[in-house]
């Protein structure tokens, strides 16, 4: 039965032996995953709506809201 510590060579307490168990992600976590294409789609759904607030609020296109500055 372990509780959590074990002795070391030298029959001294090691509170710290126990270690977590290791292993190695073979999943892909850069590049065109599932998760990037829907995070970009979101962003760009949520510019575009901008955009038509912004026309909507202020009367002006992008091109005449920009000129207008």
């Amino acid at each position: 039965m372990t509780r959590g510590f074990r002795l070391d060579s030298d029959q001294r307490l090691n509170n710290f032996a126990i270690e977590p168990q290791v292993y190695v992600d073979d999943s892909v976590q850069a590049g065109w995953t599932e998760y990037a294409e829907k995070l970009n789609g979101r962003f760009a759904m949520i510019g575009f709506v901008a955009l038509l607030a912004m026309e909507v609020i202020t009367g002006h296109g992008v091109i005449g809201w920009l000129t207008s500055l």
